[in-house]
């Protein structure tokens, strides 16, 4: 079999020829199941980019790596150092550049993902196919060597910034403890000092009652004596058990009365105020619609007298004009 190469037509056998593409094979899927973010061999050998020779990709993989340095990447030491621990700017600047550095990481992943693919696409046109790829994965591996050297340090850096903020805020709220200390211990205080007092006053009430306790006694006793001797007073003078109920509902009836005519005289005096208030409200409204009307009339009378003045002028500068016209005339 007869394959074509940049030195001629060579012949090949078709055994050998097979065994190379089983080996080329077998070295691509060991190049893709290396670690790496986002590799993408299938679509960059569908992309139509021209071919890029696997001698070029080796000389330039090298010296390219230090040219694709992000913008964004700045020293730990300078980014920790740049203000105040505790700034809010700071540590939104911090979490911008890391996020621009690893942007910038997974982009050159990509960018080497991509070479190393269009250098695996060009190989299989060379004579020394294995050898061409070989050399290209050794410059993808060097490429992604450096990309995960990076990538190491921005995951130290950004758990160092993490810890210094949570470092941070920790002491603040130690901070923060510290300085409400005397205000709680003093409020802690005079709850326990009203919480005694409340205790003391419930024990004095509670003496209290109990020193009165006599006193009620007493009272109730003598109220029931009082009762006793009412009843004996009412059957000495001849007034029955029925005469006195009779005379009782009749008291009954005549506070029923009072208290009925008083209620009455109190929603009297409750309407009448209700009525003075609204009458009250009446009259202030009518005292600011009245002022409405005067102003707007005013405003109507101003109005009228501006037209009129506007109106003199509008005829003087007529009467103005005409007599310049009849000078020019004559």
């Amino acid at each position: 079999m007869l394959v074509g190469s940049m030195h001629g037509s060579i012949y090949v056998p078709q055994r050998s020829l097979a065994a190379s593409c089983v080996s080329c094979v077998m070295a691509a899927a060991l190049a893709v199941s290396i670690p790496a973010a986002a590799q993408t061999p299938a679509a960059a050998a569908n992309d139509t980019t021209p071919t890029v020779s696997a001698d070029a990709l080796a000389q330039a993989a090298t010296p390219a790596a230090p040219h694709q340095q992000p913008t964004g990447h700045t020293n730990t030491s300078n980014a920790g150092g740049a203000g105040s621990a505790d700034s809010a700017s700071e540590v939104a600047a911090s979490e911008s550049s890391f996020e621009a550095r690893q942007q910038a990481l997974d982009q050159r992943t990509e960018e080497n993902n991509y070479q190393f693919a269009v250098a695996q696409h060009n190989c299989y046109s060379r004579f020394f196919v294995n050898h061409c790829l070989n050399r290209a994965r050794d410059s993808m591996r060097l490429v992604q060597a450096q990309i995960r050297k990076e990538q190491l340090a921005l995951d130290g850096e950004q758990r160092a910034q993490r810890a210094r903020a949570r470092d941070e805020r920790a002491a603040l709220r130690r901070a923060r403890n510290e300085a409400d200390a005397p205000q709680r211990a003093a409020e802690d205080a005079r709850n326990e000092q009203a919480y005694l007092e409340k205790q003391r006053q419930n024990e004095l009430d509670q003496a209290r009652r109990n020193a009165e306790a006599p006193q009620r006694a007493a009272n109730a006793e003598a109220y029931e004596e009082k009762q006793r001797q009412h009843a004996l007073d009412q059957a000495q003078r001849g007034i029955s058990p029925s005469q006195a109920a009779a005379n009782q509902q009749t008291y009954d009836q005549k506070q029923a009365d009072f208290q009925r005519k008083l209620e009455q005289a109190r929603q009297q005096g409750a309407q009448k105020e209700q009525e003075r208030i609204e009458k009250q409200q009446s009259f202030e409204k009518k005292q600011a619609d009245a002022a409405q009307h005067k102003a707007d009339v005013e405003a109507r009378q101003k109005q009228a007298a501006e037209k009129a003045e506007q109106k003199r002028q509008d005829q003087l500068k007529q009467q103005q004009l005409e007599e310049q016209q009849k000078q020019q005339q004559q």
